[in-house]
């Protein structure tokens, strides 16, 4: 028996046609993939009208060092609750690590980190996440809906979120304006 491929440190990018307008042009940085689920944080979309400065002040946190950066729509599941996408060169108390890509912290202490300047050099902040039960990423993954493509530091720090999802498909070979929003039949 093979064993199971997971996508932890890797984009899933929403095909045309995904069905769910909440993942329309969707670009998911893959945070853990195991047995037991998957969760992803959502790095395609800002929330309108916030930015890191008005997150803080809602925390208490006094922004300091830390620039206004925008927040990202994680994805729609506890839409209030926060998490910071980072590189590896900070750690927290609660830090995971995604493979040996990036690092994902969802506890305060790197919020005031940014913001006293000592956190990690490079981040992004979003609001939500998205998320899958056992199995259910890997159901959804023989469906059309998804499409995988390595995670690159690139394309999450350097690229614009309004352009990641088109310039993970040309990653791949893929030029977004051939891709179809349904399935193909085949005649008899």
């Amino acid at each position: 028996m093979e064993a199971p491929v997971f996508l932890s440190g890797q984009f899933l990018l929403a095909m045309p046609g995904i069905g769910d307008q909440r993942f329309e042009k969707a670009v998911i940085a893959m945070c853990v993939h195991d047995e037991g689920g998957a969760l992803g944080i959502g790095v395609g979309r800002l929330v309108p009208r916030l930015g890191l400065h008005g997150l803080l002040e809602q925390l208490d946190i006094e922004p300091g060092l830390a620039p206004d950066a925008p927040i990202h729509v994680g994805g729609p599941v506890e839409t209030q609750r926060g998490f910071v996408l980072h590189g590896r060169d900070w750690g927290g108390e609660d830090t995971l690590h995604v493979g040996d890509r990036w690092a994902l912290t969802g506890t305060l202490d790197v919020l005031k980190a940014i913001a006293r300047g000592s956190g990690p050099s490079r981040w992004i902040v979003a609001l939500g996440y998205a998320g899958w039960s056992a199995g259910q990423l890997d159901e959804e993954m023989t469906r059309h809906g998804w499409f995988v493509t390595p995670g690159t530091d690139g394309m999450l720090f350097d690229t614009a979120p309004e352009a990641r999802w088109a310039a993970g498909f040309a990653t791949a070979g893929v030029d977004t304006r051939l891709l179809a929003a349904n399935t193909g039949h085949a005649w008899r």
